[in-house]
């Protein structure tokens, strides 16, 4: 995957250097996250987002665009449907990713020709996330260097009868940076010849099922209480059910944490943009092909 990011990174530039329209601009709007913590609602949870644009168009249907976005994600199973399980998460999020425009129509800068095209894009790129979780007090915790599923536990959990109860000897820490493939779709508007403004909505598919630190299944509340403390273990089981008024009744060990452990994390990005082009020229190669505005005299 990272070597498809790096063909497509290196082929936009090659496209980039005969292009004679660059434009450079920013954005901004909000980021969510679609996951164990939140299957089906979009836009629960949207955070201020935005970022910055390079954008190279390449004739008036194709464009190449290089991005830089920041935002965070977050999402709580109170607001989402699993309130017995009760967790939450917040995450910031930074991802670098390079697109491929396709324009529906041709787009020009010239007066009495199309000023405006909805366009589809499709990406590769680089996301960082960090999960954290509130305790009871209200404090926030890096989750990942925890281990809440048994990651970089490196021990087996035994009974006293020798019966294996949960292996996590080979169970690593999840990466804090992934692969993202951006897709989705948006329409711009140029005016004043050298300005552009658009809306555009895309996802992001991942290959991680942890943006929200949630991914496998339960650990035995004692045995992490043991490997790390009582507080990694109420971090890790947050459930509301309860033995008495005094005592948690934990979940069991092996029992699914995650809603799904097979199906990755997603995240969006909604986004006003403002892009100015550098170096417009009318004559110049992404508005070549245009009709001319002189029409032929007959004699």
């Amino acid at each position: 995957m990272k070597r498809y990011f790096l063909i497509l990174l290196l082929g936009g530039f090659a496209f980039a250097g005969k292009s004679q329209v660059s434009e450079v601009g920013f954005c901004g709007g909000v980021s969510f996250y679609t996951g164990d913590l939140n299957p089906k609602k979009i836009f629960v949870g949207s955070r201020p987002a935005g970022g910055f644009i390079y954008r190279y168009n390449i004739n008036p249907r194709f464009a190449f665009k290089a991005v830089a976005l920041f935002g965070s994600l977050q999402a709580d199973d109170a607001k989402t449907g699993t309130p017995e399980r009760n967790l939450s998460f917040r995450s910031p999020l930074s991802e670098l990713s390079a697109h491929v425009e396709l324009n529906f129509m041709r787009l020009y800068n010239e007066k009495g020709y199309n000023f405006f095209t909805p366009y589809l894009f499709l990406g590769a790129g680089l996301f960082s996330f960090n999960p954290q979780a509130q305790d009871a007090n209200g404090t926030w915790y890096d989750l990942q260097p925890l281990g809440t599923e048994g990651q970089g536990f490196n021990a087996k959990d035994v009974a006293l009868d020798g019966t294996v109860i949960g292996d996590y000897t080979n169970l690593k820490r999840y990466s804090l940076v992934n692969f993202a493939m951006p897709f989705g779709l948006g329409v711009r508007f140029n005016f004043l010849k050298y300005y552009s403004v658009g809306l555009e909505w895309g996802y992001r598919l991942t290959l991680t099922n942890y943006i929200d630190d949630v991914g496998g299944v339960y650990v035995r509340h004692d045995f992490m209480v043991e490997r790390r403390s009582a507080l990694v273990a109420d971090l890790a089981d947050k459930t509301t059910a309860m033995i008495d008024a005094d005592h948690r009744d934990y979940n069991n060990p092996g029992t699914m944490r995650a809603n799904n452990t097979k199906l990755n994390d997603w995240y969006s990005f909604a986004l006003l943009t403002f892009t100015f082009k550098l170096n417009y020229t009318k004559d110049c190669l992404a508005y070549h092909g245009r009709p001319s505005y002189n029409k032929t005299k007959k004699h």
